[in-house]
């Protein structure tokens, strides 16, 4: 399964940066050893469900040291019985994009 997700925390503080609390996050998917990347927005997790939501959960729990409550937005591809994915998706789309291209 693929999990995009985005934590954050909550803060009172109008001046708050959420960087160093995504960092934390982030750190911890690296670590995991699972395929993964990490955009502006979401940090997309490659593997199977228990492992991938395991990494979702102490991500989460990291963010939230810097705030009184945390957001977590999550949108999962749940395909039984394919891997490699993560990378598969956006090769199959860039391959679609340019044998559509005017020449």
């Amino acid at each position: 399964m693929i999990v995009a997700f985005s934590v954050a925390p909550s803060t009172d503080r109008a001046d708050a940066s959420v960087h160093d609390a995504v960092a934390e996050a982030v750190k911890i998917v690296r670590a995991s050893g699972l395929p993964n990347r990490t955009s502006s927005m979401f940090t997309e997790i490659e593997g199977e469900w228990d492992e991938v939501m395991e990494v979702v959960k102490q991500a989460t729990f990291a963010v939230a040291k810097y705030g009184s409550r945390v957001s977590l937005v999550l949108k999962a591809d749940i395909r039984p019985g394919y891997s490699g994915e993560l990378d598969g998706k956006i090769r199959r789309l860039e391959t679609a994009i340019a044998e559509g291209k005017d020449s």
